[in-house]
């Protein structure tokens, strides 16, 4: 089965395309801009022509084009006035739309040719921040209101991290002098990891040396490197874990460590607003997202 999810409900159409479900209607009333299909219970349902179609819609109407005018369009002409518009604008908010469509549709090709398209003409970096954040911050939102399956953000986390990996580890061929060393992990059943891959990569980018433990780790199987002589920065991301009852005491056990060592210890996360006032004595520091980290690395 090529699409998955194949219908979508008018608050769907909603959630992924930032459109009020009452101006969808207006639309689709005045202007015949979508052409939905009805259960047997006469509940509106729209396919993924349809979605594709909507946010071509407002791509353009972001661009000074008048739904008026729109309306008069063809589709194919919606679809070449999207590309030319998505082309001068810098293809941001094409490229993110397009995103949103490989997800739902679990299509790695659209996601690859999107991608290419957008390292052919930006950094991996500018890439990251000035398209994915603002796609996976949407994802959340989708989460939230239940648009997606758990299924679609595992397939288009998984596709982000491949070319996070792809890209680090061609930064790190060509690094030899090295200013520092992290060592990147998370704690135990913790296994949100993309912000921690992508921090990875800058650290990479700027002349560190990094060791990627990657999800999951208990605080003991550290003790290699907590017994190192050398100085070390360990840094964790914290999203669900540890429980919230649970954290102060995983923290003590972190300064307990700490005190033995000359090493460093960062924390990422809302969840260290619960302990980031305690008056820990050793290294450790803690920041509420990767991007107050990078201010300061």
């Amino acid at each position: 089965m090529n699409n998955i999810k194949q219908d979508f409900t008018i608050k769907d159409l909603e959630n992924i395309s930032g459109i009020k479900a009452h101006t969808i209607r207006i639309w689709e009333k005045r202007y015949n801009l979508l052409e939905p299909q009805r259960t047997e219970t006469n509940i509106r349902y729209y396919s993924n022509q349809n979605l594709q179609k909507l946010l071509n819609v407002v791509l353009l109407s972001k661009n000074n084009f008048k739904i008026s005018k729109i309306a008069k369009m063809s589709d194919e002409d919606i679809i070449l006035q999207s590309r030319e518009v998505a082309f001068a604008t810098g293809i941001k908010d094409d490229a993110i739309n397009a995103l949103k469509l490989s997800m739902l549709q679990f299509n790695k090709t659209l996601f690859n040719e999107t991608y290419n398209k957008l390292i052919e003409i930006k950094t991996f970096k500018e890439v990251f921040k000035e398209v994915l954040i603002p796609f996976l911050n949407h994802i959340g939102l989708l989460w939230q209101t239940d648009t997606l399956l758990p299924a679609h953000e595992h397939f288009i986390s998984n596709l982000i991290a491949q070319k996070i990996h792809i890209n680090t580890a061609d930064l790190e061929r060509k690094n030899k002098d090295f200013n520092k060393t992290y060592v990147l992990f998370l704690p135990e059943n913790e296994i949100h990891e993309l912000g921690l891959l992508y921090l990875n990569y800058e650290l990479v980018l700027k002349g560190n040396k990094t060791i990627y433990l990657g999800q999951n780790l208990p605080l003991d199987n550290l003790n290699y490197f907590f017994e190192n002589k050398s100085e070390l920065t360990f840094v964790t991301s914290l999203t669900v874990q540890p429980y919230d009852d649970k954290i102060e005491s995983y923290f003590n056990e972190i300064e307990s460590i700490l005190e033995k060592s000359k090493h460093q210890f960062i924390a990422i996360g809302k969840k260290t607003s619960l302990i980031k006032n305690n008056d820990y004595k050793f290294n450790i520091s803690f920041f509420d997202t990767i991007t107050d980290v990078l201010k300061v690395i």
